[in-house]
């Protein structure tokens, strides 16, 4: 048995469910995190990432399934469940006009595990004055405070929602450290959901992957690193049994890039000796998961 598989979840979503009159449906996601480990959760724009996210803080409620937050049901449980939940959205939900202090004071009460003396410690790391106003504070100022306030409270499971969006490559390194330094304990996790690829590969042990409100890929990152590769060609090399194992094409005027499972690899190419075979990026996986006019059905 692995460090992994002995680990206590943090979260656990299971066919979690939630439709809309609009058509969209958020349709019966499940996955776990492990404690004491990070999960990037990714998608493109309209995936159902914030929906999701949405359904674990318990913001909108689900059409089916269960959702598990530290053991506890993020329903029935909401009080304990928040109690022990940090939370970093991709804007600030502070008001503009208070200060720091003023964000402490309005937050404290909040919480029977505030550590006001961890809280003074995260101003004193990250730079914050408490005299300054929030409308004042760079926007990765403002995700610090808003960690400042998750960390102060003793929670152990971090949900952030696209908490890299605008910030430079400095600051979003920084924040990747931040959030790598505060799982070493192995007692807290972290579940952040990103376009930024580069942040996963930086910080991230496991990867969700939803696309479409469907659950594509949820695992250990090095697996989903494995599991796929690129198909190059020109335009005659895309053949039926090709088309047929692609997940998904992309054409252009000289050739295309198909997406294939990687145990479809070695046969592709001992087929086709002419065409480029080489592994998948997390980019490429979701570019051609997404070229839909190409997409096999």
């Amino acid at each position: 048995m692995t460090a992994i598989d002995a680990a206590p979840m943090a979260l656990s979503v299971t066919d979690a469910t939630r439709s809309y009159d609009s058509g969209f449906t958020l349709d019966h996601i499940t996955f776990d995190l492990p404690a004491g480990y990070i999960m990037g959760l990714i998608g493109p724009n309209g995936a159902g990432k914030s929906t999701l996210i949405k359904l674990i803080l318990n913001m909108i409620r689900r059409d089916e399934g269960d959702i598990r937050v530290l053991g506890l049901d993020n329903i029935r449980d909401e009080e304990a469940v928040k109690e022990r939940l940090g939370v970093v959205f991709d804007v600030s939900y502070l008001i503009d006009v208070w200060t720091v202090a003023k964000v402490e004071q309005a937050m404290a009460p909040m919480y029977r595990t505030w550590d006001r003396a961890v809280f003074e410690s995260y101003l004193n790391r990250f730079g914050l004055d408490r005299k300054k106003k929030v409308k004042e504070l760079s926007r990765g100022m403002q995700m610090k405070l808003m960690l400042a306030v998750a960390l102060s409270h003793d929670a152990r499971l971090l949900i952030l929602d696209e908490p890299t969006s605008g910030l430079d490559v400095l600051a979003r390194d920084e924040l990747m450290d931040i959030l790598q330094n505060t799982i070493a304990d192995g007692e807290r996790s972290v579940l952040f959901s990103t376009h930024i690829t580069a942040d996963l590969e930086r910080a991230s042990d496991f990867i969700t992957y939803i696309t479409d409100g469907r659950l594509f890929f949820t695992g250990p990152k090095d697996e989903f690193a494995e599991s796929f590769l690129i198909v190059k060609g020109g335009p005659d090399d895309l053949d039926a049994d090709l088309r047929a194992r692609a997940i998904g094409i992309h054409r252009y005027g000289t050739g295309f890039d198909a997406l294939i499972h990687a145990g479809d690899g070695r046969t592709v190419a001992a087929r086709t000796p002419g065409l480029l075979v080489e592994r998948a990026s997390i980019d490429d996986v979701i570019r051609l998961t997404n070229a839909r006019e190409e997409v096999l059905r």
